[in-house]
């Protein structure tokens, strides 16, 4: 894990989505290994952390938000720029070998992709997330009430999502 670095950026709500004021976004940067079938083994990597329901394609092209579960995405082919947290939220390239961990409520939106782009996705505990462009009166509420995972999706029972959302 020294060997990689992790950007991170606390998301207060604002423009017109919920975002999370307690658990930062995370990216992890050329963690994964792309020999052979990348995704397969980023799913495998995913689930083997309790990180399950996994998905291949891209990410909308739109601002929308997960108020019910955390979500992880594996870069294993392509390039893209992603916006997070609504207008005025940070901006991210992401590439092959990068992971990113958006907290349940953070916005998320593909400004632009290179056409080999491929994600996988997946959430703790696997299930299937809401999806949502509207936060609604209760979204922050609903946001609050997720519980942060017992592993690191990359890492397992240590690593940056552990040491950076529980509570010391």
């Amino acid at each position: 894990m020294a060997d990689h670095r992790v950007d991170a950026h606390l998301i207060p709500p604002g423009g017109g989505l919920p975002n999370n004021p307690r658990l930062p976004l995370l990216v992890y940067r050329g963690v994964l290994d792309l020999a052979g079938d990348a995704a397969g083994r980023c799913e495998t990597l995913f689930a083997g952390h309790g990180w399950g329901g996994a998905w291949r394609n891209g990410i909308f092209g739109y601002d929308h938000f997960h108020a019910t579960m955390h979500e992880v995405l594996g870069i294993v082919r392509g390039r893209a720029r992603v916006r997070f947290g609504g207008d005025g939220g940070p901006e991210a390239e992401v590439a092959a070998g990068d992971v990113v961990v958006i907290p349940a409520g953070v916005g998320h939106r593909n400004l632009g992709a290179s056409g080999d782009f491929l994600v996988i996705g997946a959430y703790p505990g696997g299930g299937y997330p809401d999806t949502s462009t509207d936060p609604g009166p209760d979204a922050a509420a609903r946001v609050a009430q997720v519980p942060v995972p017992d592993q690191d999706p990359v890492y397992g029972p240590a690593g940056p999502l552990i040491e950076r959302w529980t509570p010391a």
